[in-house]
């Protein structure tokens, strides 16, 4: 598998780049104008085919677009990767051509914001064990039950929501409803007090005899389990993308710490040097794991193991790098207006979620102990 980008990738790579250090804000609002700046480029629905009114790109560019918005605002860029894996892709790949017309062109533009409905109390890396019910009633489904960290809660225009027509069926009972945000029963609760990625407001959404007629079911009663699952290795690359780009600024801001401290006549000691190149090398290496599974999944190719590594070293690798540089640049990167300090609060988070790192890693080994041949190991 070719692992160098093209001349095009790195044309759209540069553009991104650019688009991200000279248009997007950073301040503490939930980022609106940033959305719709990415909209007005088409960055809400890149992957998504020109028919639906993506802009028809390959997975790879969306996740090169992704890493480097993170890399200036990571709580945009976890919007925009909720938006796309989980919040537009299960309408693109499940459902049917009236819920496509009516949907996904306003999720394409960015004039709809979509958002994932499936934690619960719980039910986080145990998803089959959601207790939200969906009763058939004349005409749809009555839903009863609350979900919790929902990104965009607040803010987005449609959920795809997860719930059981009977909960003595485990998995097998569960769910998929489009629910738009004017539903009458539905209600999100205040932003969630987060330690980091407080821009991306995270709620819990309530729902209380809310009826949904079947036209807003997506895919086949008792087939939210399979939809959800199938989610999950497009949405762990794009989050294996916020965490590279979180550690390529926080090394990025590092190495010119150290550069204007030699300058004033300060010289970088030898411990502080091998830190810097052991974090370069690991970026580098983490770069490769991910573009890798995002050229997999864009050709089609089963890449559960590779998005999983993907996502538990790049999250990892975000943490320990902005811990490091923060010790490297010591006082002068622990003031509240450092950007070092929001890189480590930031960084936090994606470990945990879209599956724990711990889960990624039972999935790799269960990935590895299943195959016969292991030859691409």
């Amino acid at each position: 598998m070719e692992l160098v980008l093209s001349e095009y990738h790195q044309h759209r790579q540069e553009e991104f780049r650019c688009f991200a250090d000279s248009e997007l804000d950073q301040d503490h609002q939930f980022p609106h104008q940033n959305l719709i700046k990415a909209g007005n480029r088409g960055y809400m629905g890149l992957p998504i085919p020109k028919e639906w009114g993506g802009a028809g790109d390959d997975f790879l560019t969306y996740i090169l677009m992704l890493e480097e918005v993170s890399k200036v605002c990571a709580s945009t860029g976890v919007i925009l990767s909720v938006h796309t894996s989980v919040g537009t892709f299960p309408l693109l790949y499940y459902g049917s051509e009236e819920q496509k017309k009516r949907f996904l062109p306003n999720l394409s533009s960015g004039k709809l914001l979509g958002a994932f409905a499936l934690t619960e109390t719980g039910a986080g890396s145990d998803a089959a064990a959601l207790v939200t019910t969906a009763t058939a009633v004349d005409g749809g489904y009555v839903l009863n039950g609350s979900k919790l960290f929902i990104t965009g809660g607040g803010e987005a225009d449609l959920f795809t929501v997860f719930a059981t027509v009977d909960r003595s069926m485990g998995r097998t009972g569960i769910t998929a409803f489009l629910v738009e945000k004017d539903r009458p029963g539905l209600t999100a609760g205040p932003p969630e007090k987060k330690m980091g990625l407080n821009r991306s407001h995270t709620a819990e959404i309530r729902m209380e005899d809310l009826f949904i007629p079947v036209s807003n079911r997506l895919g086949e009663e008792k087939a939210g389990f399979m939809i959800a699952m199938s989610l999950l290795d497009g949405g762990r690359i794009g989050i294996a993308a916020q965490g590279l780009g979180l550690a390529r600024a926080a090394l990025e801001f590092t190495i010119n710490h150290l550069k204007q401290q030699e300058h004033a006549g300060v010289n970088t000691d030898q411990s502080s040097a091998f830190i810097i190149a052991d974090l370069a090398a690991k970026t580098a290496a983490v770069r490769l794991l991910i573009y890798r599974a995002a050229m997999a999944k864009g050709s089609g190719k089963r890449c559960t193991k590779e998005a999983a590594m993907a996502k538990f070293m790049a999250t990892d690798l975000a943490m320990e790098a902005a811990t490091k540089c923060l010790d490297l640049c010591q006082s002068a990167g622990c003031g509240v207006d450092n950007p070092l300090t929001r890189y480590f609060c930031d960084a936090k988070a994606p470990q945990i979620y879209e599956g724990s790192n711990q889960i990624q890693r039972i999935v790799v080994a269960r990935e590895l102990l299943s195959q016969k041949n292991l030859s691409q190991l």
